[in-house]
């Protein structure tokens, strides 16, 4: 195993160790379900009192073996650790720290600070996680799938799967829970996009790749993540020789996987990263909808 592959696997396990925390003292003691697979873990604990690490991780093997088969096998077993290190992480917290938080939920203010810290928790941890290029929810991989088989952006399902576990909260635990839950998912992204992975710019990345292995990492771009890119003909300054470019715009959460397949095909490869702050087009935000918004601005006016 490689340098690179070892500090992966260590994101992952500090990232699942800060997800857990998240977990273990703030949103299970608090009921709040705030999608992914932790927050079905924590909706069966409160009904039916099971360990929220271990079905994290019962919940999640069937998940990643449908993500093995259509993702590949490396993809599956990296978030397959991230869901281990996640499940270990957040049974063990429990342990320590018992199963009702650190925080006295007889008080008001005492909810808000679990979504709070919750959230930001949570959201550093995953951040961490995906800078490796795995994940520590199934609900991840359903996204995707659902994302494959009916071409809705890939954050739009992850926002449709997580949504569907909220509203279910609602109805297990109360109106209030639920909506505490969208205050937390809110957090959560909004630390991982603006902290851990953007560092405060933009909302998807630009990338411009010089390799010998273009073609496999156009195979893997298609068929592993589901996007596509444009081959831009160029010629080197120095050598005077034709040297194809592959330019392709990602989320910001899909990044750090092509990163790391670019560095395992090629470690001499040369790519260029840019903040994108707006994408317009199939897979992102459609072009007529930003249009619309133009029009009714001219026309409130």
């Amino acid at each position: 195993m490689n340098k690179r592959k070892i500090i992966d696997y260590l994101y992952v396990m500090i990232g699942s160790a800060i997800t857990g925390l998240g977990i273990s003292l703030f949103t299970n003691p608090a009921q709040i379900a705030p999608g992914g697979v932790s927050g079905i873990a924590t909706i069966l604990y409160h009904v039916f009192g099971f360990d929220v690490g271990l079905t994290i991780f019962i919940l999640s093997i069937p998940i990643f073996i449908i993500g093995i088969k259509l993702f590949g096998k490396r993809y599956g077993l990296m978030s397959l650790f991230g869901t281990f290190s996640l499940s270990f992480f957040t049974s063990l917290w429990c342990k320590v720290f018992g199963y009702n938080g650190i925080l006295d939920y007889t008080k008001d203010m005492s909810i808000w600070l679990s979504c709070l810290y919750g959230g930001v928790l949570c959201g550093c941890g995953i951040g961490i996680v995906l800078k490796s290029g795995s994940n520590t929810g199934g609900t991840d991989i359903i996204a995707l799938i659902l994302s494959k088989y009916t071409h809705i952006p890939t954050g739009t399902s992850l926002l449709i799967v997580d949504g569907i576990i909220i509203a279910i909260s609602a109805f297990v635990f109360s109106i209030e829970s639920a909506l505490y839950a969208v205050i937390v998912s809110y957090i959560i992204s909004l630390v991982i996009n603006k902290i851990v992975i953007t560092m405060g710019t933009g909302y998807a990345k630009t990338a411009f790749i010089i390799s010998d292995s273009l073609e496999d990492i156009g195979k893997f771009i298609i068929h592993n993540m589901d996007r596509s890119g444009t081959i831009v003909k160029a010629k080197g300054l120095y050598s005077n020789q034709e040297k194809p470019i592959l330019m392709v715009v990602l989320p910001n959460y899909s990044i750090s996987r092509l990163v790391q397949f670019v560095h395992e095909v090629d470690p001499n490869a040369f790519m260029t990263i840019l903040d994108t702050h707006q994408v317009l087009g199939e897979g992102f935000t459609p072009i007529e909808k930003l249009v619309n918004i133009n029009e009714n601005d001219v026309t409130s006016k």
